[in-house]
């Protein structure tokens, strides 16, 4: 007799959404991307203004976003957003994409800089203490494993295992570790304004808006690039804002979990607008922190880009940047913990519509979407494995780097394009279906939307300009799910047939 429960629950609370939210929004990128984004900009003024730009992205985003979330509180979010407004070949090229790269290789990316800050604490645990190869297969490709991408699959398949023991557990490891890496931020703050504004540091010893004063050029910046002038440091204004917005990405998955939101009209957007005002409102202080404790050129040269490490270190030294380490480590920890947890409900509402394996459209005796869980472990463990290979021409030394850091590369532009069909989707749902109830109608309408759509087509435009290559190749990986969405629909309409 089959037992098997016929739908998800509602177990989630006010807190545990906007922890959903704060906690897969809190992971590595704050404590990192301040290196490049000071490098491409050249001045602090410019660094904390693309984190605030950023920012104003992230909350315009989530004010239209938390119109859908309540109007459609289902499993899947985004995709049964975009299926609803724009047709079901849109919502799966989402879902694949998901799928195949951003949220996969983004649980990988997370759970690789666990390992690296695990690393410090324990030497045998490095990239480069290989178990197995490289071994290379064709290209500038290899696989290998190594200690330090063995501690990261073993992070993706212990958190799987947690969350598929059920949601109380999911929330449980969620909240408790949310409140951990929040408060270590705050502590990263306090004590960064509260010891910092030495006198050789960013925030006294730079010019805050003259990054030619400070010593950049465009060329040094941005290696080929021909623009110069004031049109050369808007274009790397741009590029330069890539890092603090993906470092506030993943706000989303709350949608994820629509289902199992307790009052959803009410819960999901004060979750979502809760959330995300507080970590802009973290990050843009942690960053002040930054340039009040560091000197610029440390912070655009901090070792490995670990600019919050470099901070601890230059205040309290080698302890500093242990305890930061140690931070860290509890930040990717609870970060993937969310990813993982939200990410499998978007392939189980694929695999409901009959657009992925029928298998993961199935939950387990604690009301979990378990095959979800474990497909989407697999594919993220194998993005840990594959290496790119890079030999010196001058030295001929053979570097490795991470496939999926390349994938997340080439997939800006795309992810991108889905936020603004996100955005539009709500001026396209109050004309197709303008007597649909909405528990919440954005704020600000139609104004923020449209803040929202021309902020992100600008950096479309400039990532396009500086990047085409690159741009292109991530459309490319999107338009890969094009033929296998035929293949479903195909075999969906052959299974309705028979």
């Amino acid at each position: 007799m089959n037992n098997e429960p016929q739908k998800l629950v509602r177990g989630l609370g006010p807190l545990d959404a906007t922890m959903i939210v704060v906690g897969s929004m809190i992971g590595s990128g704050i404590f990192i991307t301040s290196a490049e984004s000071s490098r491409l900009s050249g001045a602090p003024g410019w660094l904390l203004l693309a984190w605030a730009v950023a920012g104003l992205m992230t909350i315009t985003g989530a004010l239209c976003c938390s119109e859908l979330a309540a109007m459609m509180p289902r499993a899947g979010g985004v995709y049964v957003f975009l299926r609803e407004a724009y047709g079901p070949s849109l919502g799966f090229l989402f879902g694949w994409t998901l799928f195949l790269v951003i949220q996969t290789g983004t649980i990988a990316a997370v759970a690789i800089a666990f390992a690296k800050f695990t690393g410090v604490f324990a030497p045998a645990i490095a990239a480069d203490h290989y178990l197995l190869g490289p071994l290379h297969l064709f290209g500038g490709y290899a696989i290998s494993l190594s200690t330090e991408q063995l501690v990261a699959i073993a992070l993706i398949g212990l958190l799987t295992w947690t969350n598929t023991r059920g949601l109380e557990t999911g929330k449980f490891v969620q909240n408790t570790f949310t409140f951990a890496k929040t408060a270590a931020l705050l502590a990263l703050i306090v004590i960064g304004l509260s010891l910092g504004w030495k006198p050789e540091s960013a925030a006294r010893a730079s010019y805050w808006w003259d990054s030619w004063k400070n010593g950049w050029s465009p060329q040094t910046a941005q290696p080929g690039l021909t623009a110069v002038g004031a049109f050369a440091l808007v274009l790397l204004f741009g590029k330069a804002m890539v890092g603090p917005l993906f470092a506030q990405t993943a706000w989303t998955n709350v949608t994820f979990i629509g289902s199992e939101v307790r009052d959803p009209g009410r819960n999901l957007s004060r979750a979502l607008l809760g959330g995300c005002a507080l970590v802009v409102a973290l990050y843009l202080l942690a960053n002040l922190a930054y340039v009040a404790v560091l000197p610029l050129n440390e912070i655009q040269n901090a070792p490995q880009n670990r600019v919050a490490v470099a901070v601890m270190n230059s205040i309290f030294g080698r302890p500093g940047a242990l305890a930061m380490a140690a931070a860290i480590m509890i930040s990717t920890f609870g970060c993937n913990n969310g990813l993982i947890l939200a990410g499998a409900r978007v392939y189980y509402a694929m695999a409901r519509d009959r657009l992925f394996f029928r298998r993961i459209a199935t939950i387990n005796r604690r009301n979990v979407p378990a095959a979800a869980l474990v497909a989407q472990a697999l594919w993220t463990a194998f993005l840990t494995l594959p290496r790119t290979v890079t030999t010196d021409p001058a030295t001929g030394a053979v570097s490795y780097g991470n496939v999926y850091t390349q994938l997340l590369e080439y997939i800006v532009s795309a992810d991108l394009v889905f936020y603004v069909l996100l955005v539009v989707a709500v001026i396209v749902l109050r004309k197709k279906n303008p007597a649909g109830g909405r528990p919440y109608r954005t704020w600000g309408y139609p104004i923020v939307p449209i803040i929202s759509v021309l902020l992100a087509v600008f950096l479309i435009a400039d990532l396009a300009y500086l990047a085409p290559t690159t741009s292109g190749i991530g459309y490319l990986l999107v338009l890969t799910g094009i033929p296998v969405y035929f293949i479903w629909r195909r075999g969906f309409s052959a299974d309705r047939s028979s």
